[in-house]
């Protein structure tokens, strides 16, 4: 059983991270405490108890963090919208193959390894340069492992600094959530983690 929860601990980092929502228009930088902001200019990344829009929040897993990333918006959109190499963003993500391309929507079929596990998923992205906005939600008319809905969004807001970052999401799996519990969070964390070191780079 304890090896059972550990495997499935691996695998919910990535499904729940990556659960990549046509969220509402109205979503925006969540408003922060002083002591919340005087975190993100420490360089931490903070942690909210609050689901995106857009779904069935009762039985669904996530939540949202928000970092200060010290480069322009342009150089952290280029990151998020380059879906062929979100390998090393979103944990456990060995694949990214962009399969469709509209002026609103690019469809993109992600790969997880866990172990010699493969699953694939696919997920309708919406971005908005001028807003600053990428949405996404779970493409039910393709084919997807474990996922039953998963939507969020990021959400790049100037700052003197650099970019304020927020990164929401939630998903619902076929797991029980007992095992999926806390892996989410885990997960937001380092991703948001992992598109700063990559946009700082580049900057």
């Amino acid at each position: 059983m304890a090896r059972g929860l550990v495997w499935a601990r691996l695998l919910m980092v990535p499904l729940l991270t990556l659960g990549l929502v046509v969220s509402s228009p109205a979503a925006n930088q969540p408003s922060l405490s002083a002591e919340q902001r005087r975190q993100l200019g420490n360089g931490e990344v903070v942690v909210l108890d609050v689901l995106p829009p857009g779904g069935d929040g009762r039985s669904s897993m996530g939540g949202t963090v928000v970092a200060l990333i010290h480069a322009a918006p342009a150089h952290v959109w280029r990151v998020l919208v380059d879906y062929r190499h979100h390998s090393g963003l979103y944990p456990r993500v060995v694949d990214a193959e962009v399969l469709e391309v509209s002026a609103r929507r690019t469809l993109v079929r992600y790969v997880l390894g866990v172990g010699p596990f493969a699953f694939g998923f696919h997920v309708n992205n919406y971005p908005e340069e001028a807003r600053g906005h990428l949405a996404w939600r779970l493409a039910h008319d393709h084919p997807n492992d474990l996922f039953r809905d998963s939507w969020g969004y990021w959400q790049l807001d100037d700052d003197p600094r650099g970019t304020i970052v927020t990164y929401a999401m939630a998903a619902r799996t076929a797991l029980p959530t007992f095992l999926t519990r806390g892996a989410d969070r885990d997960g937001l964390v380092a991703t948001i983690r992992a598109v700063r070191a990559r946009a700082e780079q580049a900057s």
